[in-house]
């Protein structure tokens, strides 16, 4: 069915296939709102920089960006959540020795490990993985077009904000042990995740979609994460006044299940 709203949403012109050289597509809204989706990722290699003319060009005649959060003020991540539970209890004993090897191989301090929330834990694997693959935060396209946009004296509005992203982690249950379990589970397919969004910016988009983006969260955590999420964006998009909007995102919340441009075709 959804599948079918689509179909009859790009015949009306509501919603416009992906045909850009980045993950990218239109949704026309009601009362002549127009959004150009992007399939953000928020570490970049150098090759991704700068962004392609056209996208910049989108930008420039936009009423404004809207991302996820501000990331170019937010504050780093502070953890003054005491531990609850040992890391030793929060693993498997496979799990235990997928991250030692983990943290041998990227040069992690495990014992400092075990102090952290999980939450935090997966976040600083995440991080690790995307820097041995030669990405870095400064040129992330959400950074580069916050920094773009602010050139260019266009408003910046936030979906959430670096504050409601932390207090989205910290209301995980088990301080977020599904999460760092997830982070584990799906440690390889992360990296081709990554490896693909790269490849669709510098080179070509995805041959097979629908294995482009393999689902890496359990269902509970999804549901938190992106579908809830995905709910309230829409809702926010939907209240937005008249002009042309670049909304940048990540890619998981423009191509996963549940995701944005369906919510919003639905109502249409």
């Amino acid at each position: 069915m959804r599948n079918l709203f689509r179909r009859m949403a790009v015949m009306l012109g509501l919603i416009t296939p992906a045909m850009y050289a980045w993950p990218g597509m239109d949704v026309n809204l009601p009362d002549r709102r127009q959004l150009h989706l992007v399939g953000s990722i928020h570490m970049g290699s150098r090759e991704m920089a700068p962004l392609p003319a056209s996208l910049l060009a989108r930008l420039r005649q936009a009423s404004a960006l809207i991302v996820e959060a501000d990331i170019t003020t937010g504050s780093p991540l502070t953890n003054d959540e005491p531990i609850t539970v040992p890391l030793s209890e929060r693993l498997r004993p496979q799990m235990q020795t997928l991250l030692s090897g983990i943290c041998g191989e990227y040069g992690l301090d495990e014992a400092a490990l075990t102090a952290l929330p999980s939450w935090h834990i997966a976040l600083i694997l995440q991080a690790r993985q995307a820097e041995s693959l030669g990405l870095r935060a400064a040129y992330g396209i959400d950074y580069q077009l916050i920094q773009a946009a602010k050139a260019m004296d266009k408003p910046v509005i936030e979906l959430e904000g670096p504050q409601q992203q932390m207090e989205l982690l910290l209301q995980l249950p088990d301080q977020g042990n599904t999460l760092l379990h997830d982070t584990l589970d799906h440690w390889h397919d992360n990296a081709r995740l990554l490896q693909t969004m790269i490849g669709w910016w510098l080179y070509n988009r995805p041959i097979n979609m629908d294995k482009a983006f393999p689902s890496t969260f359990s269902g509970e955590l999804y549901q938190h994460l992106m579908t809830e999420r995905n709910q309230r964006w829409k809702r926010q998009l939907e209240d937005l006044p008249s002009g042309e909007y670049v909304v940048a995102v990540g890619a998981l919340h423009l191509y996963g299940e549940q995701n944005l441009p369906s919510l919003l075709e639905n109502n249409l």
